[in-house]
């Protein structure tokens, strides 16, 4: 089993970059962990927001497997505490047995086509984080989630 982190657009921010890349090296000592980046889009500016989603939720598409379960970071999916969080991987890890791709869409969002394929929604929280943000705060959380499960002291209540 693995985890993959799929996104629309590469992280061109170095800062997030430098994060998001300490999270992922600290995560591939608890599982497989991937980063896919889908190029975003080029000559956009006479598309519309659904032909855009569209195209984008095509990139998306062809890189999940049917058996993998499929989690979009979504503002109206549910909102989980770390611990909570936590739990949902440790019971995916134990019961379901599939990998996992978590999915960050593009600026407009996910094609509806993209919406049918997911198992799932989550949502970081209430706030409107930037595309390039959410990579590195949706790693640490990952991060963190696994050093729950395993009883190490990086996360305090």
């Amino acid at each position: 089993m693995k985890i993959t982190l799929l996104t629309v657009g590469r992280t061109d921010k170095d800062w997030v970059r430098q994060g998001l890349d300490i999270y992922v090296s600290r995560l591939k000592h608890y599982i497989p962990f991937a980063m896919l980046e889908i190029p975003e889009l080029k000559n956009v500016s006479s598309l519309t927001k659904d032909q855009i989603k569209t195209r984008e939720g095509e990139l998306i598409l062809k890189n999940i497997r049917p058996t993998d379960d499929v989690i979009l970071l979504d503002e109206r999916g549910k909102q989980y505490t770390s611990v909570e969080l936590a739990r949902l991987l440790q019971d995916k890890i134990s019961y379901v047995g599939k990998d996992i791709v978590f999915v960050i869409g593009g600026a407009y969002g996910f094609s509806e086509a993209v919406y049918s394929r997911a198992d799932s929604k989550m949502s970081l929280s209430k706030m409107t984080f930037s595309h390039q943000m959410v990579r590195a705060i949706f790693a640490e959380q990952i991060y963190r989630a696994f050093t729950i499960m395993k009883g190490e002291p990086y996360h305090h209540e």
